[in-house]
């Protein structure tokens, strides 16, 4: 399935070693595990956004303490066969969307790769029954990018980007959650970027304060519900929930919520990070475990 967005349809040495050195500490370090992050990314435009969304991503980030290294699976890039893994020291960005303002064209983010890192990481999900390959050509794409802006503005963190099996399903998805939990455990944060409710089709981009269409606030509840009562096995039942296929035409935006609840803790507590909607229907529900 296409993985750009496309305006005219909506509308109509750093890596290496540092990462090495977050896998290999020395024995005085005492770990904290790391948070595991929902991001509901919405339009690429929030890039350019400074209002409650943007914000509460920056609180998220500054109140996660000592992060190490960030590995990210985005509703836009899937790949079939093997799942790749971004494994360069210096990934590009890719600008995956279409007719946007130039602005949007001309900002930048630049953190480092993690090429020891995706290095384990391939081996944990091919370990876990999930077959996976390193990529040295894939950058990150904007699903990555532009919430990270937000969250860690200073690009200091080490960020790999891992693709969606392609036709995956939820339980495939938390199966790579569930490979990467203990990552959590060495500083590593876990990130789904994707959408709660994400049906461009019925999108209204000519109000961001748009109110809000009842059957999208009718599945956003249903997920908040959920959530509120871990019934994380329930979530992978997603097809019975009200106005699935409205809120969800397509599935990718919504599976990146399965890699995140994959690797879950028991201790861990959900917290909100944000809660919302923009554009009429399209749901920001973001939020993060914590141990």
């Amino acid at each position: 399935m296409p993985t750009g967005v496309d305006r005219r349809e909506v509308l109509q040495g750093v890596a290496a070693a540092g990462v090495a050195g977050v896998m290999g500490p020395g024995p005085s370090v005492v770990r904290q595990v790391a948070p595991a992050l929902f991001v509901s990314h919405g339009s690429p435009m929030t890039a350019l956004d400074a209002d409650e969304y943007p914000q509460a991503l920056k609180r998220f980030g500054d109140g996660v303490g000592a992060v190490k290294a960030l590995v990210v699976v985005s509703a836009h890039w899937e790949t079939d066969a093997r799942v790749h893994v971004t494994a360069m020291a210096a990934p590009p960005l890719v600008y995956d969307f279409y007719g946007f303002p130039e602005e949007m064209y001309r900002l930048r983010y630049a953190p480092p790769g993690a090429p020891s890192l995706a290095e384990d990481v391939v081996a944990r999900l091919s370990s876990a029954g999930v077959p996976a390959v390193a990529d040295g050509e894939r950058g990150l794409d904007h699903g990555v990018w532009v919430p990270l802006r937000h969250a860690f503005p200073e690009g200091r963190v080490p960020v790999l980007q891992v693709a969606l099996p392609a036709d995956a399903t939820p339980a495939q998805v938390a199966r790579m959650g569930e490979a990467l939990r203990p990552l959590r455990s060495e500083g590593v944060l876990l990130m789904g970027s994707g959408g709660v409710v994400h049906n461009l089709r019925r999108v209204n981009f000519r109000s961001k304060l748009a109110s809000v269409e009842p059957w999208a606030a009718e599945f956003d509840a249903w997920v908040a519900g959920k959530l509120a009562a871990r019934d994380f096995l329930g979530l992978q039942s997603w097809m019975d929930a009200p106005n699935a296929r409205v809120a969800h035409p397509s599935a990718e935006h919504w599976l990146p919520i399965y890699f995140v609840l994959g690797a879950a803790l028991p201790e861990d507590r959900i917290t909100p990070v944000f809660e919302g909607f923009h554009h009429g229907t399209l749901s920001m529900r973001s939020f993060a475990l914590r141990a």
